[in-house]
């Protein structure tokens, strides 16, 4: 049985654990920044089982807030959670450089959201990378994650 602070803070993952928990989600929060001010958005995501989490923008909107935030943004960060209840819960962060990917690199992209983002599906049909790619890359330089009652 955990006590109350183990139940809060939870043991620290290995890197091996991050690594299995990013492939296993498809879906987080990305945290981006412009000018100092903070837009954080869920995202689906694709992860390449190593350090790179990728990020397709479909939709549109008149302001196109996220693409905006994302050229404004050098180093942004992104969270992903599973809770199932107070006692057994993971979670893992990641931060590092956020760029718009190159045409070249949209096959590493499309394999990695193939694999493990929300809805794959969406990599079909109407994506056209070739004329304005959407597609966003971030380097994990830095990654940790918790856990309580995953064992």
């Amino acid at each position: 049985m955990s006590t109350p602070h183990e139940t809060l803070q939870g043991k620290q993952l290995t890197e091996t654990e991050i690594d299995q928990f990013l492939e296993s989600q498809g879906f987080g929060v990305l945290s981006l920044a412009a000018e100092g001010v903070p837009y954080a958005l869920p995202m689906s995501f694709g992860y390449d089982g190593s350090d790179r989490l990728y990020f397709v923008f479909v939709g549109y909107s008149e302001e196109w807030k996220k693409v905006t935030y994302a050229d404004s943004t050098t180093v942004a960060g992104f969270l992903t959670f599973d809770v199932e209840s107070a006692e057994t819960w993971r979670s893992v962060i990641a931060a590092g450089p956020f760029e718009r990917i190159d045409y070249e690199e949209w096959d590493a992209a499309r394999e990695a959201m193939a694999d493990n983002a929300f809805r794959p599906d969406l990599l079909v049909g109407d994506v056209d990378i070739q004329e304005n790619p959407q597609v966003w890359v971030l380097d994990a330089e830095e990654k940790s994650g918790r856990a309580i009652g995953t064992e």
